[in-house]
């Protein structure tokens, strides 16, 4: 069996724009996951899905940084349309130094659509948790925080992200 490392590399995001994507991806996990949670355990067999969906996020943020050819933050949020199209995201900027990126999300339409298909509770499974290991993958020397997430019922999401060794960016060859 392939391992999620040996598969070509991913290019989804840039052309169809990640809430579409999450979209797709719901309408056909969100069955499977519930098949399976009867036979083997609702509990065990999301944890397992908690499991690959992290290892997955932790694969693309990789990806992310060999495609960009910089890990830095600068890298980091030049190319990260494709989580905003359409409006997916509503963002106000806190803060934005070589050194700290820090906004809130003050609308999300992930967690409107995961409310839409009746599935909310897997809202934070399938999205939100992918947004620490993703920046993991991406560079583990960048600390990411959040506190609050809109899908878990808070006003707004308050991302932080701040790069521990410095302002020289790491150019990935």
């Amino acid at each position: 069996m392939a391992q999620h490392s040996d598969l070509p590399p991913d290019t989804l995001n840039d052309q169809v724009g990640v809430l579409a994507r999450r979209e797709i991806e719901a309408r056909i996990v969100t069955p499977l996951i519930e098949r399976l949670g009867e036979e083997f355990g609702h509990e065990r067999v999301r944890e397992i899905a908690k499991e690959v969906v992290v290892e997955v996020a932790k694969e693309q943020g990789a990806g992310m940084a060999a495609a960009r050819g910089a890990n830095d933050l600068a890298a980091f949020t030049a190319g990260n349309e494709a989580w905003t199209r359409g409006g997916a995201l509503e963002i106000e900027i806190v803060e934005q130094t070589d050194e700290v990126y820090a906004f809130n999300v003050t609308r999300c339409r992930y967690a409107e659509m995961y409310k839409s298909l009746g599935i909310p509770e897997l809202g934070a499974l399938f999205s939100c948790n992918r947004d620490g290991t993703l920046m993991e993958g991406f560079n583990p020397d960048i600390e990411f925080t959040r506190t609050q997430t809109i899908m878990s019922g808070a006003s707004h999401c308050d991302f932080r992200y701040t790069n521990n060794t410095g302002p020289t960016p790491v150019t990935l060859t």
